[in-house]
């Protein structure tokens, strides 16, 4: 029965989100999630490293620990800085094939790129050569690497046998980024939203413990300006392998599908391999 508990949990191992479900207890984690932005201002694409660290302190407590390096900001590759976030599950009602969960989150990041992209252009005028630099804003708070700032919200989570569905909202609040000043034309309040769904395919039957998982995800994610009437709504189809129940391998494409909001990046794809130590920390 605690095997397939733990094989019912894994439609709700979202890519784009969290779910109000935690790790085990006494378990360590491990991620690097590689993410692709197709860039607003030029079409080009860029590439940002996010290592991650996951550790389940209790079954209600677990905390992630993040870094981030990209060239989205400049031509080479550099450190942007980190992120720490946690959450806590206040409510829980399990039977054998569904249940109810409910937590809270919060993150905080410090990152240290500029508050605005700064593109250069060079123009030859009359053999002169001239350059003239564009400044692109932002609207969105984004803390996986573009923005400092916090965030605090909740999520409640549904699984019925081999359907998980989810829903989050949280506010979010932008700082100065370290050594750089913020832009006064930039939206510094939002709220996030989000709706994800996850369905186990395969396998049909379950046998043994070292059977491959197959799932599919679809997530809906948005986020709306408390300083203008701008917002966003993306889309986020996604496909997960789980293998012998500690290892994943997620390839998602986040787009944005309505919205009027100034964003650095509408579209991102993101593959990640994340590797669970179970009971890595256990007194037993």
């Amino acid at each position: 029965m605690l095997l397939t508990a733990s094989r019912l949990c894994a439609q709700e191992l979202y890519i784009f989100t969290e779910p109000a479900s935690n790790m085990p207890t006494g378990s360590l984690g491990a991620r690097l999630n590689n993410r692709f932005y197709a860039m607003e201002h030029d079409g080009r694409y860029s590439y940002r490293l996010d290592p991650e660290l996951m550790w389940g302190a209790n079954k209600n407590l677990m905390v992630h620990l993040n870094l981030y390096a990209s060239n989205m900001y400049e031509q080479g590759f550099k450190f942007e800085g980190g992120s720490l976030y946690a959450k806590y599950r206040f409510l829980s009602n399990d039977d054998v094939h569904s249940h109810f969960r409910m937590a809270a989150y919060g993150k905080i990041a410090l990152i240290n790129n500029p508050a605005v992209l700064k593109i250069s252009h060079t123009h030859i005028i009359d053999s002169t050569e001239h350059v003239e630099q564009t400044t692109y804003f932002s609207d969105e708070i984004n803390l996986d690497g573009n923005n400092s700032g916090f965030l605090a919200g909740t999520v409640a989570t549904q699984l019925i046998h081999k359907l998980a569905l989810s829903a989050t909202v949280d506010y979010v609040n932008r700082w100065d980024n370290l050594n750089s000043e913020k832009s006064p034309y930039q939206s510094n309040h939002g709220i996030n939203y989000s709706l994800s769904s996850g369905y186990l395919f395969l396998p049909r039957v379950y046998k043994d413990f070292s059977q491959t998982n197959f799932n599919l995800y679809c997530e809906f994610l948005g986020s709306t300006s408390l300083d203008n009437s701008t917002w966003f709504l993306d889309v986020g189809p996604a496909i997960q392998f789980i293998f012998n129940s500690v290892s994943r391998l997620d390839i998602g494409y986040r787009t944005q599908i309505a919205g009027n909001m100034l964003r650095t990046s509408k579209s991102q794809l993101l593959v990640r391999y994340e590797y669970n130590f179970l009971n890595l920390f256990s007194k037993k």
